[in-house]
C-alpha cells in the first residue's frame, strides 16, 4: 500500500484526528495513528500532535511539511505489516537527508489501529459522552483510562516504553445573537473547529446557511440546558438586547463554562454589572465575565470582532499550556 499526500495540505487544517478515526472505522478500514511524543530544540508542533492515515484518508500535520511525506511511507508500512514504528527526525535520526530547518529533534510513534479496535471504540464512546480520555499505548497494545484536567497533553515513559495522550472533549461555542457580528463569530468558530450553535430566541424557523453551525430558537436558559454547558464550552453573548443579554448571562455565569463574554460598549459596563449583581450574580462569577468581549484589536466590522472573540477564547484555552517555539520546521 502507498499513501500519497495531496498537493495542498488541507488535511492539516483538522487538528483532532478523532473524526477521521471514526470515519475509517465506519468504513471498516484500519488506520495508522502517528503521535509526536518528544520534541527537543523547539518546533512548530507540540508533543501530543497527531496524524492519522487510512486508505483514501489523511488528517493532521506534524511539522509544517518537513516530514509528512516520509511519515506517510512508514504509516503505509505499518498498515501493511501491523508492526509499530519509532521514528526520529533531526539530530541522531537515521535520515540525515530529512532536515528540520528549525533545528528540532522529534520522535514519533506509528501504530496500527484496527477497524474494530476496542480501545478506539472506547475512545470514541467517551468522546460522544464528552468525557476526557487518556490513550495509553506502547505501539502494539493499548488501553483507555479516564482523563482529567492537569494530565497534560502528552507524556512518555521509556522503561518500558509507552505514551499517554490526553483527548479532551471537542471544544464548543454557543453564540447568542442574530446580527452580522454574531453570525461572523459563529461562522469563524465553526471554521476553527468548535462545535458551534447559534441561539436566536424566537428567531425564524429557517436556520442560517452557515456550514457546521447548529441553530436554536429557544430562550437562552432552555438552549443552554439542551446543548449542555461544560468546562469545554465557550459562550459569546452578542444580541444588543439588554433583556436577552441579561437572561443569557444569568443562566450561564454560574455554569462551568470557562469563557463567558458579552458584546457592548465599555461605558455601559457598570450598569450591566449593577443589574447582574441585583439579580444575585456573585462577585467571583462576575469576575469571569469578558466585557467588552474579545481581544482589543481595534476593529469594529463583523469579521474583525469575530477574530477578536475567537482569539480571546483560544488564548484563554491555551493559557495553561505554553506553546513551543513556533519557528517553522
Amino acid at each position: 500500500m502507498t499513501l500519497d499526500l495531496p498537493d495542498w495540505p488541507m488535511f492539516g487544517l483538522a487538528d483532532d484526528i478523532r473524526p477521521s478515526l471514526r470515519a475509517a472505522m465506519a468504513a471498516d478500514k484500519p488506520s495508522a495513528l502517528v503521535t509526536l511524543h518528544t520534541v527537543e530544540g523547539g518546533g512548530p508542533r507540540p508533543p501530543g500532535t497527531q496524524m492519522l492515515f487510512a486508505d483514501g484518508l489523511v488528517s493532521g500535520f506534524l511539522s509544517g511539511g518537513c516530514v509528512e511525506g516520509d511519515v506517510a511511507i512508514h504509516a503505509a508500512q505499518t498498515l501493511g505489516d501491523g508492526a509499530p514504528r519509532h521514528l526520529v527526525y533531526g539530530e541522531g535520526g537515521p535520515w540525515p537527508d530529512i532536515r528540520l530547518l528549525c533545528g528540532a529533534r522529534i520522535e514519533l510513534l506509528v501504530e496500527r489501529v484496527g477497524a474494530d479496535d476496542p480501545s478506539a471504540r472506547t475512545l470514541l464512546a467517551r468522546t460522544d459522552a464528552r468525557q476526557p480520555a487518556n490513550w495509553i499505548s506502547d505501539g502494539s497494545s493499548r488501553c483507555i483510562e479516564a482523563g482529567q484536567a492537569g494530565d497534560g497533553a502528552c507524556a512518555v515513559e521509556l522503561q518500558p516504553f509507552r505514551i499517554r495522550r490526553l483527548y479532551e472533549p471537542t471544544p464548543r461555542l454557543v453564540v447568542v445573537g442574530a446580527d452580522p457580528t454574531a453570525i461572523a463569530v459563529a461562522a469563524l468558530g465553526a471554521q476553527a473547529g468548535f462545535e458551534t450553535t447559534l441561539v436566536r430566541p424566537r428567531g425564524p424557523e429557517r436556520a442560517p446557511e452557515l456550514a457546521g453551525v447548529a441553530y436554536s430558537r429557544a430562550e437562552p436558559a432552555e438552549a443552554f440546558e439542551t446543548i449542555g454547558i461544560d468546562p469545554w464550552t465557550a459562550i459569546a453573548v452578542a444580541t444588543h438586547d439588554w433583556e436577552v443579554d441579561q437572561a443569557a448571562l444569568l443562566a450561564v455565569l454560574p455554569s462551568p463554562a470557562p469563557y463567558v463574554g458579552v458584546l457592548g460598549a465599555r461605558r455601559w459596563l457598570p450598569e450591566r454589572l449593577h443589574r447582574l449583581r441585583a439579580a444575585g450574580v456573585t462577585e467571583p462569577d462576575l469576575a469571569r465575565l469578558k466585557a467588552p468581549i474579545g481581544l482589543d484589536l481595534g476593529g469594529k466590522a463583523p469579521w474583525e470582532v469575530a477574530v477578536a472573540v475567537i482569539g480571546e477564547i483560544v488564548a484563554q484555552r491555551t493559557a495553561a499550556h505554553p506553546q513551543l517555539d513556533e519557528t517553522p520546521a
